[in-house]
Formats: C-alpha cells, sequence, structure tokens
C-alpha cells in the first residue's frame, strides 16, 4: 500500500485554514502538520483534521512530504527557502516573496532539489476555466481593477503584492512577455505601504495594461476588460460572469465548471498532482510567480513616488 502524502500548513489564519481544508479533503494525502506561533489558533486548525501542532520548525518539516506556506508575506521567502533546502516540495501563497532576490533563491532552490515549487495565484484557474490561456489572438489592452475594504490583514505588503499581483499575473500569461515600461501612483492611509495603487504597463508587443488596486475602497470590485484585435471581454470576478464579443467561444458557464466553482481547491490539486508526477507543472510555477513578483516590486517602486494618478479610460 502506498502511504499517503504527508501535507503540512504554515500559518493557521484565514488563508492557512483555506489551504489545510483543501489539501486535506485531497485523496491520497493526509494533513499531518500544523505550523503556526499561536498555539490556540494552531490547535483550532489542526485538531478537527486530525493533524499535529508544531512550534518548531525542523519538526515540522520532519513531519511532511509538502509544505503550504500561508503565513505573512514578508516571511514567505525564510520559510520556503528551508522547506525547499530540506527537498520538501512547496506551495506559497502570493507573492512568492516580497522582495526580487530572495524570489529568485527560491526558484533556484527548488531546481537544485529537484522539488515543486507553486505560487497561489488562483485566478489562473479561473482564467483556465473561461478558456483564455489557449487563444489564437493576444490582447492589444487589458485594465483591470481590484478592490476590497480595509481589513487591517496583509498590511506587512503593499496592496501592489496584496491584490494587484493577481492581475499581474494574468497580464503577464496573457502577454507572453514582460513589459518593456512601467509607470505607477500610489498612496498610503493604514501602514508603512501602499494602500492603493494604479500602473500602467507597456508591453514590446504594443499591449497596453492599465491596472488599479485599492484595499481602503468603500465596497469591493474585481472586474478586468481586456481587448483583443477581434473583440472585447468583459470580466465580473465577483459576479462570475462575463460579457463577450470575441470569436474564441470563450466558455460562459465557466462558474460551473470545477475551476470556476473552486479557484483555490483547484490549484492545491494541481500542485499536488505534479509533486506526485500526475501533472508536467503546477497551475503557477515558481518561476512565473517570480516574474509577476518582479513586475510587481517595479511598480511598488515607482508608485512611491508620487501622489496617486488618476487614470481615465481610454
Amino acid at each position: 500500500m502506498v502511504r499517503p502524502l504527508r501535507a503540512g500548513v504554515i500559518g493557521a489564519g484565514v488563508f492557512g485554514g483555506h489551504h489545510a481544508r483543501k489539501v486535506a479533503s485531497l485523496p491520497g494525502v493526509a494533513l499531518t502538520a500544523v505550523l503556526d506561533p499561536h498555539a490556540e489558533r494552531a490547535e483550532a486548525l489542526a485538531g478537527p483534521l486530525g493533524a499535529a501542532v508544531f512550534d518548531d520548525l525542523d519538526a515540522f518539516l520532519d513531519a511532511v512530504d509538502l509544505v503550504t506556506v500561508a503565513s505573512p508575506a514578508s516571511s514567505h521567502a525564510r520559510l520556503a527557502a528551508e522547506a525547499l533546502t530540506r527537498g520538501r516540495h512547496v506551495y506559497v501563497e502570493k507573492p512568492l516573496a516580497d522582495d526580487a532576490a530572495d524570489g529568485r533563491t527560491l526558484v533556484g532552490a527548488a531546481r537544485a532539489s529537484g522539488a515543486v515549487l507553486a505560487c497561489g495565484h488562483q485566478e489562473r484557474a479561473v482564467f483556465r476555466a473561461i478558456g483564455l490561456l489557449d487563444l489564437p489572438e493576444r490582447p492589444t489592452r487589458i485594465e483591470a481593477v481590484r478592490r476590497g475594504t480595509f481589513t487591517g490583514r496583509n498590511t506587512d505588503v503593499s496592496c501592489v503584492l496584496d491584490l494587484m499581483i493577481h492581475d499581474i499575473d494574468l497580464a503577464l500569461v496573457l502577454a507572453g512577455e514582460g513589459p518593456a515600461e512601467v509607470s505607477a501612483r500610489g498612496r498610503t492611509t493604514e501602514g508603512p505601504y501602499a494602500d492603493e495603487a494604479r500602473a500602467e504597463l507597456a508591453f514590446p508587443s504594443g499591449m497596453s495594461v492599465r491596472l488599479q488596486a485599492s484595499r481602503i475602497a468603500e465596497q469591493r470590485e474585481r472586474t478586468m476588460r481586456i481587448a483583443f484585435p477581434s473583440g472585447e471581454l468583459e470580466i465580473d470576478f465577483l459576479a462570475r460572469r462575463f460579457v463577450d464579443n470575441t470569436p474564441f467561444g470563450l466558455d460562459s458557464r465557466f462558474a460551473e465548471t470545477p475551476d470556476g466553482k473552486d479557484p483555490l481547491g483547484a490549484s492545491v490539486a494541481a500542485f499536488v498532482a505534479a509533486v506526485r508526477g500526475e501533472a508536467p507543472r503546477p497551475l503557477v510555477t515558481g518561476e512565473e510567480a517570480a516574474r509577476a513578483l518582479d513586475v510587481a516590486l517595479e511598480i511598488d517602486r515607482k508608485a512611491g513616488q508620487r501622489p496617486i494618478l488618476r487614470l481615465v479610460r481610454g
């Protein structure tokens, strides 16, 4: 009988809880360990799922084959690097790291150890469900808005690394290349990092991208408008619907597909399939996450220089 894969989750907060329950639900996987400095919170998550609680990283890594890092973003690189060095497969919640060099270090550590490195850009599963990952045309323009109300969470990084990075990843996968130019504005109201940011990216192909993100908005909004040479698509990620006049035959019932119903579950399952050798790669690889991180950090750098810019839709 094949031993189940032993899974561990670092971070017993909201997202750690989501990840723990997703990985524990997969056949052939046993959640064996939860690591969090808050013992009561760790026990509340681990107990119902039959996992043990750890407060020591070395002991935790001894108890697992694969690790989900769902701790604060500023700790992602350190924890993931230790796990990869020990040969553990690692799924890191976005962002991959909060420093470009650290992101590259993680990619190198995964290559050196032969471990799978994945990152939690789960909106990629929604794109896959819609049918946007294999199109005959590249976009000419993308406009994306991602806003949320202030919760006090994830303030150890900017709203660019917290929110906008999802749309950066989606833009990069549609573009098939990195931007040639980046300009941005931002402002801070609640902490040391930008709480609102707007960015414009220009790509060598001529594609332009406008991104807006806020974690201090009055209400949530997550939309994307994609213009192709042959038509336009407008997606409402919250309402889980789109308006489409392209000729691509996109799936209007995407929200009823497994990917559309549960993007996080699809992302976690793809990671485990890659670990088992049943899939050639996870949904989002470490290399792809590092590229999105590079762009996000450049936006952060530019956004910190001047007050926010009001962008006008073209």
